[in-house]
């Protein structure tokens, strides 16, 4: 490897960590103003910016609108040209400009304050028209930029947009945003599928593998085998008594030998066996078997008779 292409790399990294760990030195009660107006407000939270700052501002809208934050970017030169009309009264206005001297999003203050907008600026010079003018002011200034020339933006557009995800993350937060909401926002995405999902749906309900308590093991090995499931769930009366992995099989083989089939379900089944309810979620199925180090849960309807069984590979073929 080339030590100058990877030290180029490291420094990178090294310099654009160091300008993001500053920002908890530049935080001020400013940050738990916004935070507090943008959860006040019934309006949306609009941002804007030019350049580099306005794709770093885009991201930060997506963040804000996928975590319960109702948010568009608007583009200043578009604003300026027409499309002011889109910011109502009571929305609040981020606003990006490392210098805060940005000239297309400078010639929107004057009609967002006669409009009466709240205006949090994000910029890295404290003294600037827009942080001045603005009411809300985050800091996220540099000591330098990491482009050996100091022009390409790289710390401070890092810095933006570790502000943009701190901002997001506190009102998450504080609107005690969970799994289920996200789920709402991303129906399309294989996250959202599984934390929509419920355990019923894709669960195996035809043909289980069951024996009661007296079966002989050898029985239990063709049930298991025929169902292909690795388990057998054991059913006394009617009743969920216990579950024979393939594990189990494999163990009593070498601990009873010549006994072995002799041995019957009752003698080395687990008569606590890990359950999950028809009506939870894949997430909670999931971590249930990651858990307990186990890939297959016998599922119960609600009034804990046995309803299927879900493995892990059908949490992985729903989408994980």
């Amino acid at each position: 490897m080339n030590s100058s292409i990877i030290e180029s790399a490291l420094r990178t990294f090294r310099e654009e960590s160091e300008a993001v760990a500053s920002l908890a030195e530049q935080l001020t009660e400013d940050f738990e103003k916004s935070v507090r107006a943008i959860l006040a407000t019934h309006g949306k939270v609009i941002v804007t910016g030019m350049g580099k700052s306005g794709l770093i501002g885009r991201k930060i809208a997506a963040t804000l609108a996928s975590t319960g934050t109702p948010s568009f970017f608007l583009h200043p030169g578009e604003a300026y040209h027409g499309d002011l009309g889109m910011i109502e009264t009571a929305d609040i206005v981020l606003a990006l400009s490392n210098s805060g001297q940005t000239d297309e999003v400078l010639r929107l203050i004057p009609y967002l304050q006669t409009n009466g907008n709240t205006v949090i600026a994000m910029t890295g010079n404290a003294n600037s028209t827009l942080a001045k003018n603005s009411t809300y002011h985050l800091d996220v200034s540099v000591k330098n930029e990491v482009c050996p020339l100091n022009l390409a933006p790289t710390c401070s557009t890092t810095a933006q947009l570790a502000m943009g995800d701190a901002l997001a993350m506190a009102l998450m937060h504080e609107r005690d945003f969970r799994a289920e909401d996200f789920a709402r926002f991303h129906p399309g995405g294989s996250l959202g599928k599984r934390l929509l999902t419920k355990v019923g749906d894709v669960m195996r309900k035809e043909h289980l593998p069951t024996a009661t308590p007296s079966t002989k093991l050898g029985e239990v090995i063709i049930t298991i085998s025929d169902a292909r499931m690795g388990v057998a769930v054991i059913m006394d009366n009617g009743r969920i008594a216990g579950i024979v992995t393939d594990g189990d099989v494999r163990r009593a083989m070498m601990k009873y030998g010549a006994r072995f089939f002799d041995i019957t379900a009752g003698d080395i089944m687990t008569r606590t066996p890990k359950v999950i309810r028809a009506t939870d979620r894949l997430t909670d199925a999931e971590q249930l078997m990651q858990d307990n180090k186990i890939h297959s849960l016998i599922v119960t309807n609600e009034n804990g008779d046995l309803a299927g069984i879900v493995e892990l590979y059908d949490l992985m073929r729903s989408g994980r």
